[in-house]
């Protein structure tokens, strides 16, 4: 993909676009936004409208231009508190304009720059507005928040009249400018929709448990192709970060297929020489069946053959994972001290999926990982408002690891022991290769199998092993040819002398 520096376009002179300068918002809106133009910033309080502003004009204070903040609602202390809190601090060419309460006029040295806004009619505002304006002459201006000028308006048709002015005029002297909107509005009022250049909406979500989520959507972008639907967003220290959401059609690369083994001869066997690079793998079983120590036994193969591997566990606490995988032979503190794995604990509640698609994303790209483990899907939805956007989801972020050669391990737990199982989400049609875990019953015991029920990417065995783990980690015996009902849970045998597994029964 081209940098957003590219999409804007260089001329002669500067950027055809004024970069945002949040992280991941050019990239939505290839390249940031049009110079000369008025855009518009509508959100409920507590979006991050504010935030996104000083980021828009740091940006440009940075690139050597002048920028005005004209604030009709916080006052300056507050949005140098705001900065201060991120860290920031505002430059010489960061200029504030306040309108403040009167008694504040009372001080002669502030008379020229600070005016209290319920006090003058809507002209007298806007006049006051400019002046300040042709004091600064800056290059980027942002405009907080529309609220007060559409309160002393009164009406739609006054309202417009006032925007289409201010617009005119900030367009003949090529300013760049961010109006704010706080959404205060009784009724759901259009009128700025269809003058501004380009119209950009913030929501925040409060689901029933966790942290509340936020996402933006650009409504409106005039000769402009951006990146449409909703992309989450945090504010957090340091600003605001928007986490583009993910078209796997976008980041196509060249690779060799080529079979992945894992380190067991009979699981190879089963699998018909391996995983596919560039193919996704789901585990799918019942609790304790072993889907994350089959996961981590393909992880400690790729690193030792030189490889790196992320995984993403959402279900089980660190600590516990590291101390129940090295009692079964697989050292995962080791694998992350030799910078081989990236492994990082997910909380559901506090993760936007946007942001999870991110932290993936940066992990095959910056870190180079070629074997991504997802543990587990059910966590993952924890995450996604409903099924349907996890399937949406799922399918983009599976395409975009296939297109670049990784090899991708989803564990889903399903529900129950023994019998029917049923899964919480059926992703099977999305994975190239279907790995069964089951229980089952054998002469007063409770054993395990393993089949390979779906493989996109060559031929596999059909066959029902039967596996152990022990202090080796998983050991797969030979195939269960006497058996029938294996799946089900309760086997019948259907030839004599059927073979049985001969193995350590304290494995």
């Amino acid at each position: 993909m081209k940098k957003a520096a590219d999409q804007a376009g260089i001329g002669a002179g500067r950027a055809a676009k004024a970069l945002t300068g949040v992280e991941g918002l050019d990239d939505i809106t290839a390249g940031g936004f049009t110079r000369g133009r008025i855009f518009l910033m509508e959100g409920d309080p507590g979006t991050g409208k504010t935030t996104i502003a000083t980021q828009f004009l740091l940006a440009g204070a940075e690139a050597g231009e002048r920028c005005l903040y004209i604030t009709l609602s916080e006052t300056e202390d507050e949005l140098r508190e705001t900065a201060r809190s991120h860290g920031w601090d505002l430059p010489t060419n960061f200029h504030i304009f306040e309108l403040v309460p009167p008694e504040a006029l009372l001080n002669d040295e502030q008379q020229q720059s600070l005016l209290y806004s319920s006090d003058l009619e809507l002209g007298e505002t806007t006049k006051r507005i400019l002046q300040v304006y042709e004091e600064v002459k800056p290059d980027r201006v942002v405009l907080d928040s529309l609220s007060e000028i559409r309160l002393p308006a009164q009406g739609s048709l006054r309202y417009r009249r006032q925007i289409l002015s201010l617009k005119h005029y900030f367009a003949h002297r090529d300013a760049t400018v961010l109006m704010l909107d706080d959404l205060t509005s009784e009724s759901a009022d259009k009128t700025v929709h269809s003058v501004a250049h380009g119209v950009i909406r913030l929501q925040e979500m409060s689901p029933d448990y966790g942290a509340e989520r936020r996402r933006l959507r650009v409504l409106k972008y005039r000769g402009q192709k951006f990146r449409g639907g909703y992309h989450d967003f945090v504010i957090e220290t340091g600003g605001v970060r928007v986490f583009p959401r993910l078209v796997s059609l976008e980041h196509k690369t060249d690779f060799e297929r080529k079979p992945a083994p894992t380190d067991s001869e009979e699981l190879n066997a089963l699998l018909g020489g391996g995983f596919q690079t560039g193919s996704s793998a789901l585990i799918l079983g019942p609790s304790g069946t072993g889907k994350s120590l089959f996961a981590l036994s393909f992880v400690a193969s790729t690193i030792r053959r030189g490889g790196k591997a992320a995984m993403f566990v959402f279900d089980e606490e660190l600590g516990l994972l590291f101390a129940r995988a090295k009692g079964l032979g697989i050292d995962i503190q080791a694998m992350v001290d030799s910078g081989g794995l990236i492994i990082e604990q997910v909380d559901a509640a506090e993760m936007s999926p946007g942001e999870f698609s991110q932290r993936v994303r940066h992990c095959v790209e910056e870190y180079d990982a070629k074997t991504v483990v997802i543990d587990s899907l059910n966590g993952f939805q924890a995450a996604m408002p409903e099924e349907t956007a996890l399937i949406l989801h799922m399918h983009e972020l599976l395409q975009y690891l296939n297109r670049q050669g990784v090899v991708t391990f989803l564990t889903v737990a399903q529900h129950g022991l023994v019998g029917d199982m049923k899964s919480p989400v059926d992703v099977t049609y999305l994975a190239d290769t279907v790995v069964l875990l089951r229980y089952f019953e054998a002469a007063g015991r409770v054993r395990r199998a393993i089949s390979v029920m779906k493989k996109r990417t060559g031929a596999h065995e059909y066959t029902i092993r039967e596996y152990r783990i022990g202090a080796q980690g998983i050991t797969l015996g030979e195939p269960l040819t006497g058996f029938q009902g294996v799946l089900r849970g309760v086997p019948e045998f259907i030839t004599s002398g059927a073979p049985d597994m001969q193995m350590d029964p304290s494995a």
